[in-house]
């Protein structure tokens, strides 16, 4: 069995007691450091270099999340588990996006936090479920944000021509279906590849598809 080695971040020692008694008991994990700060908590991977960091968002100096920034930045070998109260969407994002593998609450019971360490000294990703439902929720929000803002700077009849580029349609087949000219076709063209700053039709074609413009427009 590989051997764990982690240290506790919390500025309350009343947790770091509790957290560590738990691991006392767990074959192949030890508790090598403590830590109530940022930089104590920067000071401790540098001088014991853990596999796992628990570590509380909310932390007195620069916080919990400061502090993963770091250690994900100078020691990647050790590997960073939010261990929090607060299953706060925008935090979830900002402490995995600085480099947290997990993020765990306080309130889960022993069995899964003891699977979540053994999980983070793996390389494994780690959410607990009430986590994981908000990341995903704002994950969620993010793509329908984006969806929305795909085609936000076109015209609808920017959008119409659009759509025939990207079914394949000619300049001069888009003028007949629209009653336009070629040339002014062509403008239009010529207008959406400078709005969605594109190089030519076929990546209006690509995007136009990725963004799912048929389903918008109620189009075959």
């Amino acid at each position: 069995m590989t051997h764990i080695r982690i240290v506790l971040v919390d500025d309350h020692s009343i947790v770091r007691l509790g957290v560590a008694t738990l691991l006392s008991d767990q074959p192949g994990i030890t508790v090598v450091g403590e830590a109530s700060t940022a930089a104590e908590a920067v000071s401790a991977v540098a001088s014991l270099n853990p596999d796992v960091v628990l570590m509380d968002i909310r932390l007195p100096g620069e916080g919990g999340i400061d502090a993963t920034r770091q250690i994900a930045r100078q020691y990647p070998r050790t590997k960073v588990v939010m261990l929090t109260s607060f299953a706060d969407e925008e935090l979830i994002v900002r402490a995995i996006s600085v480099g947290a593998v997990g993020y765990v609450l306080k309130q889960v019971g022993n069995d899964e936090l003891i699977r979540a360490i053994r999980a983070a000294a793996q390389g494994e990703s780690v959410l607990d479920p009430a986590t994981a439902s908000k990341l995903l929720s704002r994950v969620r929000e993010a793509e329908r944000k984006a969806e929305e803002d795909a085609f936000r700077d076109l015209s609808h009849r920017e959008m119409d021509v659009l759509g025939y580029v990207a079914k394949g349609k000619t300049n001069g087949e888009i003028g007949s279906i629209l009653n336009l000219s070629e040339k002014t076709v062509g403008n239009y063209v010529s207008t959406i590849l400078e709005k969605l700053m594109m190089a030519n039709r076929i990546e209006l074609a690509t995007y136009a598809v990725q963004h799912h413009l048929f389903e918008r427009m109620g189009n075959e």
